[in-house]
C-alpha cells in the first residue's frame, strides 16, 4: 500500500451473494462483522506473532541462555522502561492533536500533505515542536538511563555474566529509537494506523529473526542490544525512505498561525505526563523487584510471564487502540453517535477475544507445568499467573474507555491514574519483596478489581454524559 492509501474496511464483495462471487467473500463478511479493518488486521497479526515469536524465544533462551542471563535479559527491558519518566506519555497527545487537525487534510499522489492552510500550518507546527523536544528527551534519557544501571546491576553482580558493555548499547539505541517515537505517533494521528501497524509486524519479524541469531551465536546479553539495533533501522527507513515525502513538509515553514502549545497541548500533556511517569509502577517494577529481593532466576520468570502478559492484552486492545484517530475525526466532526457506536461494537468484540486469548495461553502454561516440560520453569507457575490474567481481563474495559475519553483530548482520569498506578507499584513493591510473584499478583488484582474497574468506569460515564450533551 503506497503511504497515502487510505485505510478502509474490508468490505465484503458486492457480488458476494450471486454464484460468481469470489469463494473467500464469506471471510470478507466475518471480518467485516468482527469489525477487522486493515489497521486491525495488522496489528492482530503483529500481536500473534509476538506471541508465536515469545514461544521460540522461550525455547532459545531455555536453550542458549542460564537462568541468570535470561533474569539479567528482562530486567534490561524493566530499567529500559525508565523511559516512561523521559517521555512523559506525549505520544498520546500527538497522536489525539494530530487526528482532530487530520479531519480537513489528505496526502496527495506523491505523500505530501495537503488540504486546509490552518489546518496543515497547525499539523507542521506540531511536528516540528515535538521533534526538537524529543530529540532533548532522548539525550537526557541515555545518559541517566545509562548511569543508573550501572548502578543498580553492581549492587548483586553475577560473576559469569557480561552485562556492561551490552546494557550501554542497549541504552544508546533505545535513546534513538525515542527520539523517532513521535514521527511514528505522528503519522498515526494522520490516520496511516494500517500502514504503520504493517511496519511494526516487518519490524518486529526482523527484530525477532535477528535477536535469535544473536541466541543461537551464543552472543548473551549482546541480543537485547542487537534487536534494539534493527529496530532502529527499521525506524530510519520508515521516516527517511518510506514516508519522506510525508515528513519533507514539516520542514517548510507555513505562513499560517501554527500550533499553540500553551493553549493546544499543555492542558493536556502535563496530565498525560503524570500518568506516563507513574505508569512505570504498573508496568514496568515487576522483574527489577524480582531481580533485587529473589535473584535473576524469579525475575527472568516474571519478566517471560509479563512479556505474554502484554501480548496478548495488547492484541485485544487492538481493535480499539488502532481506531484512536478514528475516534478523534468523529469528535472533530461531532458525530457522536456513531462514535459511540463504532466504540460500543469494538470494546465487546475485543474483550471477549481477550478472555479467549487468557483461557489459552493460561492452559498452555498449566498444560506445561502438568506435563513437567522442561521450558515451563522458565515461566511463572500456574497460580500466580493465573492471577496476572484474570487482572488484566477485569482492566480491559477502562482501558478502552481511556482511550476513547483521550480522544476528546483531555484527560479526566489523571488523579484515578496516579493512586491506581501508585497502590500497584506500592503492593507490588511490598508484597514482591515478601511473597515474590504471588505477592505481586494479587496485590496488581486488588487494585484492579477494587479501584479501577468501578472508578474509571464511572468517571467516563459521566464525562461522556457531560461531553456529549
Amino acid at each position: 500500500m503506497a503511504p497515502h492509501e487510505p485505510s478502509p474496511s474490508i468490505d465484503p464483495s458486492n457480488g458476494a451473494d450471486s454464484p460468481a462471487a469470489p469463494p473467500r467473500w464469506w471471510l470478507r463478511r466475518l471480518l467485516n462483522r468482527l469489525e477487522i479493518d486493515r489497521a486491525v488486521f495488522f496489528a492482530l497479526l503483529l500481536r500473534i506473532w509476538q506471541l508465536l515469536a515469545g514461544l521460540v524465544s522461550v525455547v532459545l533462551i531455555s536453550l542458549f541462555f542460564t537462568r541468570e542471563v535470561q533474569g539479567y535479559y528482562y530486567t534490561f527491558s524493566g530499567l529500559v522502561a525508565l523511559q516512561s519518566f523521559f517521555e512523559l506519555g506525549l505520544h498520546i497527545v500527538i497522536i489525539s492533536s494530530a487526528s482532530h487537525e487530520w479531519s480537513r487534510l489528505r496526502l496527495d499522489d506523491r505523500g505530501a500533505i495537503v488540504g486546509d492552510a490552518v489546518a496543515r500550518a497547525r499539523l507542521i507546527g506540531l511536528g516540528r515542536w515535538i521533534a526538537g523536544w524529543y530529540a532533548v528527551v532522548a539525550v537526557l534519557f541515555t545518559g541517566v538511563v545509562a548511569v543508573a544501571g550501572v548502578v543498580f546491576f553492581s549492587v548483586r553482580p553475577a560473576a559469569d555474566v557480561e552485562w556492561l558493555l551490552p546494557w550501554i548499547l542497549l541504552v544508546l539505541c533505545s535513546g534513538m529509537l525515542l527520539g523517532t517515537l513521535p514521527l511514528s505517533a505522528l503519522l498515526e494521528g494522520c490516520n496511516q494506523v494500517a500502514a504503520v501497524n504493517r511496519f511494526r509486524l516487518v519490524q518486529a519479524i526482523v527484530a525477532n529473526i535477528v535477536v535469535w541469531t544473536a541466541m543461537a551465536l551464543g552472543w548473551g546479553l549482546w541480543a537485547a542490544a542487537a534487536t534494539a539495533a534493527a529496530r532502529l533501522l527499521c525506524d530510519v527507513y520508515l521516516i527517511g525512505v518510506r514516508y519522506r515525502h510525508f515528513f519533507r513538509s514539516f520542514l517548510q515553514r507555513s505562513e499560517e498561525a501554527g500550533i499553540r502549545w500553551r493553549v493546544d497541548i499543555w492542558p493536556m500533556q502535563w496530565r498525560i505526563a503524570l500518568v506516563g511517569v507513574f505508569s512505570y509502577f504498573e508496568f514496568s517494577l515487576y522483574a527489577p523487584v524480582m531481580f533485587y529481593y529473589h535473584g535473576p532466576v524469579l525475575a527472568g520468570q516474571m519478566g517471560m510471564t509479563w512479556t505474554l502478559l502484554m501480548a496478548v492484552q495488547a492484541a485485544a486492545l487492538s481493535w480499539v487502540q488502532s481506531r484512536a484517530p478514528r475516534f478523534g475525526m468523529l469528535i472533530a466532526q461531532r458525530d457522536f453517535r456513531e462514535l459511540d457506536r463504532i466504540f460500543f461494537r469494538l470494546t465487546a468484540i475485543s474483550w471477549a477475544a481477550l478472555v479467549a486469548a487468557a483461557v489459552l495461553a493460561w492452559s498452555l502454561i498449566w498444560g506445561m507445568y502438568a506435563l513437567d516440560f522442561r521450558l515451563a520453569s522458565r515461566l511463572l507457575p500456574p497460580w500466580p499467573a493465573g492471577v496476572f490474567f484474570l487482572a488484566i481481563v477485569l482492566y480491559h474495559v477502562p482501558r478502552c474507555q481511556e482511550i476513547y475519553l483521550r480522544a476528546h483530548k483531555r484527560e479526566p482520569t489523571l488523579v484515578a491514574n496516579i493512586l491506581s498506578c501508585s497502590l500497584i507499584g506500592l503492593l507490588v513493591w511490598l508484597l514482591g519483596a515478601r511473597y515474590g510473584a504471588e505477592g505481586a499478583a494479587w496485590g496488581y488484582l486488588a487494585v484492579v478489581a477494587l479501584f479501577n474497574l468501578p472508578v474509571k468506569t464511572w468517571l467516563w460515564l459521566r464525562c461522556r454524559h457531560q461531553w456529549h450533551r
